[in-house]
């Protein structure tokens, strides 16, 4: 079975094997989110290590499972993304996808497993924010809700991989919960939400082609890309006002951000056959971005 067999204007049944299905390069976004709230909640903390690691392990298993079961529903539409493969060939391209789906349920559990421990020692108020999580990344892709095909993607990304993330790795860490998490945690979480809009933006034709309604399918994707430029904008927008209200510290580094910003910028008005790229450029940008963030926490205040 190769790519050039199965492949069509739909679909490449390579996108399919582990590596590219676990999509490691979004890891940054379990990551920069977790590390934030550890930073939150450090000082409160009275086994930082111990909170932390328990923190970016589960976090990172939680997108290793919500990626790995992505391409579940994709099973349905295997006639329509491959219409010149054989039946043998979509049975295969099925398999590596049930594969890939029992291996994010795997994931899951861990990250429950995980979770079961942090509940342990922090209490039940722990166990609404590890439940909303878990429900929010398992039914970004799977029925009865599949938020992201009713267009919801954007929004609940912003709200289940930033704020929550953020502001509950926060509450592990310290073990209360304060409005500057929340306030803090807008910046990072735009450009989690920005990170999936490039996504959609990329796969807008061959969503659009097999009925997937995601938010760009919906609103178009001339209105979309105006919607990526304002979200990447707001980001900075929204750490600067938070400085100048004296919410986070100085985090005017960021700005050096831009400079990573002008590729996936650019890539915004070019063929659909030259934006593939797009969403790896934006998670660099967000990566980046989230970097400079984090470094502000961590070096003296110079105003």
């Amino acid at each position: 079975m190769t790519a050039q067999t199965l492949g069509s204007r739909h679909s490449n049944p390579q996108k399919y094997q582990l590596l590219k299905a676990a999509r490691p390069f979004s890891l940054v976004v379990a990551v920069l989110s977790c590390l934030q709230g550890i930073i939150l909640g450090w000082n409160g903390s009275h086994a930082p290590f111990l909170f932390a690691a328990a923190i970016l392990a589960g976090g990172i298993l939680l997108q290793f499972a919500v990626n790995l079961i992505n391409d579940h529903s994709d099973i349905r539409e295997l006639d329509q993304r491959f219409p010149n493969a054989s039946e043998s060939d979509r049975q295969d391209i099925a398999c590596l996808i049930d594969r890939n789906f029992r291996l994010g349920l795997l994931c899951f559990l861990m990250a429950i497993l995980i979770g079961l421990f942090l509940i342990s020692l922090r209490g039940l108020d722990l166990l609404w924010i590890c439940l909303v999580g878990l429900a929010g990344a398992y039914f970004y892709t799977q029925e009865p809700i599949n938020y992201k095909n009713r267009g919801l993607g954007v929004p609940i990304v912003f709200f289940m991989m930033g704020i929550l993330m953020i502001s509950g790795s926060a509450y592990v860490m310290s073990g209360y919960f304060k409005i500057e998490y929340f306030l803090q945690a807008i910046p990072l979480s735009i450009l989690t939400s920005l990170l999936l809009l490039s996504n959609e933006l990329r796969d807008f034709e061959s969503d659009k082609a097999v009925g997937q309604q995601t938010l760009t399918v919906r609103i178009g994707y001339q209105k979309s890309v105006v919607l990526y430029r304002l979200m990447a904008l707001s980001a900075f927008v929204a750490a600067l006002l938070l400085w100048l209200s004296g919410v986070m510290p100085f985090s005017a580094w960021i700005l050096m951000s831009l400079l990573a910003l002008k590729a996936p910028w650019r890539l915004l008005t070019v063929p659909a056959n030259e934006r593939v790229m797009i969403t790896p450029l934006t998670g660099r940008f967000h990566a980046i971005f989230g970097t400079l963030l984090l470094t502000s926490y961590l070096i003296p205040p110079l105003f």
